[in-house]
Parts: structure tokens; sequence; C-alpha cells
């Protein structure tokens, strides 16, 4: 058994999975602003203990550290931090200092090679909105990293004196009004920025890329598009798993290159 953690922007998942299993036996999630030890303690108080612990993270290392201690305390192990490589699992980084390209975003491309979706333009729609072209090869060709339509949204209010809108926008082609205006805005300016990559990778990758969306709005963005995608979901923690079953499993925590040793 395992515990795989995805330390996110927002909120962190975690699941528990038997290795070289696709089903997770138990899965969850926690906001950052709630109380995280808590909510983590109460949702594995009742789990077996994993033999090993796999985590991705964007955060800082406080927050890290914070995690490290619940696994500690319930279960006893040490987290292994898996850190961006160079190449992994058939992917090959574009990056030329690898470890600055985010690890949820390389294990969303392993995860997406290993479901047979390359060659494809991975979305990941959260705080942020990242974009990365994969080659049917296993290549990273590079991508692009936007705020995501709820950022956008927070950014322009806090940076302007008059636009305050007197409640939640809608989404729309023609707003008669602040709010859906803000909204509309923010949204479509998401979308565009996701068809247009799309439409000028298809050339490098061979053909029309297979779109993936995954994301905490990834499905409030799906629809909006002109163009076909699949939703994806827990996409970082199924990369994850992946790395996971790569690894020797009599090897003792830590992490030194491309995965566990």
């Amino acid at each position: 058994m395992r515990l795989l953690l995805d330390l996110g922007n927002t909120r962190l998942k975690w699941a528990l999975q038997p290795p070289h299993s696709a089903a997770w036996v138990a899965h969850g999630a926690a906001l950052w602003h709630e109380d995280v030890a808590a909510v983590l303690a109460s949702a594995w108080a009742g789990l077996p203990s994993p033999e090993t612990v796999g985590a991705a993270s964007v955060v800082d290392a406080a927050r890290e550290a914070q995690v490290a201690a619940v696994v500690a305390r319930r279960f006893g192990r040490a987290p292994v931090w898996l850190r961006t490589p160079a190449q992994a699992c058939g992917v090959r980084n574009a990056y030329a200092e690898p470890r600055r390209l985010g690890v949820d975003r390389f294990l969303a491309m392993v995860a997406a090679r290993a479901a047979g979706q390359a060659p494809c333009v991975l979305v990941g729609a959260g705080t942020a909105l990242t974009l990365d072209a994969l080659a049917a090869d296993g290549r990273h060709l590079g991508g692009l990293i936007a705020p995501g339509p709820q950022l956008m949204q927070q950014s322009l209010l806090e940076r302007t004196a008059l636009v305050r809108p007197e409640r939640p926008g809608v989404i729309m082609e023609l707003a008669d009004n602040t709010a859906d205006a803000v909204a509309s805005g923010c949204w479509q300016a998401a979308v565009a920025l996701i068809e247009r990559f799309a439409t000028r990778m298809a050339a490098r990758l061979g053909g029309v890329p297979t779109l993936v969306l995954d994301g905490g709005d990834a499905a409030r963005l799906a629809p909006l598009l002109s163009l076909p995608a699949q939703l994806s979901r827990d996409g970082v923690l199924r990369g994850l798993a992946v790395w996971a079953d790569t690894q020797p499993a009599q090897s003792p925590p830590g992490m030194h290159g491309d995965g566990w040793r």
C-alpha cells in the first residue's frame, strides 16, 4: 500500500493505492485555508499504514513540513518528495533547467502518456492556467503559464477602483453589466489562450492533438471551448502512481536524481 500526495496551490489531494493498481482504496482533499493537519488526521484515522509515501509539491517548504509532520505522526513515515527530473517514465522535459518545470505539470504528462493520450495538449486549470504540448514519443515541447480565470478576476478587482461587481458574473458572449463583463472577459481569455495554443501546436505534434483538461476549473472551461476536450481527474496523483511503479519496492525513503532510490 502507498500514500500519494499532491500539494497544489489551492488544496492538497491524497490517495491511498495498492501498488500496480489503478484503483484508489481511499482518497480526499484539504483546502489550505482549512486546518489541514486536523482534516488529514481525521481522514486518515481508520486507514491502513502505507509502506511508502510519495509526494509532489508546488507549495512552500513550510506547508511541506506541516504535511510531513502529519504523515510522521499518523504513519511513522517520511514522504518522498519527487522533484522534476530531466526525463522519467518516457517523458522528456523541455526545460533547460528541468527542476524549474512544476512537478505537477511533469506528472500530468506522465499520466497522459501512460494513458495513451499523447500527442496531446495538457491544460491545468486551477489557480494558474498551465498549458503543455506532449509529443507521441514523450517529448515535452514546452508550454505556457497564465493566471487562471478566477485569479484574473481577483487581480482585476484588486488593481482597479471602480470595477466593483455587485454579484458573481455569468459567462456570456456580450455583457451589459460589470459583473457579467468581468466574469465573461476572464473566462473567455482563458478559452482563447487554450484554443490558440492547441491550434498552433497541431503542426508541431503531427496532427490535431488530444486536448486534456484537468484541475478545479476544468469542468467549467470545457463547455466554453469550440474544440473537443477530454476531462481528466487526479492527473498529478495518477502520474505519481506511474512513477512509483518504476521504483524498487525495497528502496528506503529519499529522492535522488530521477526517482526513489
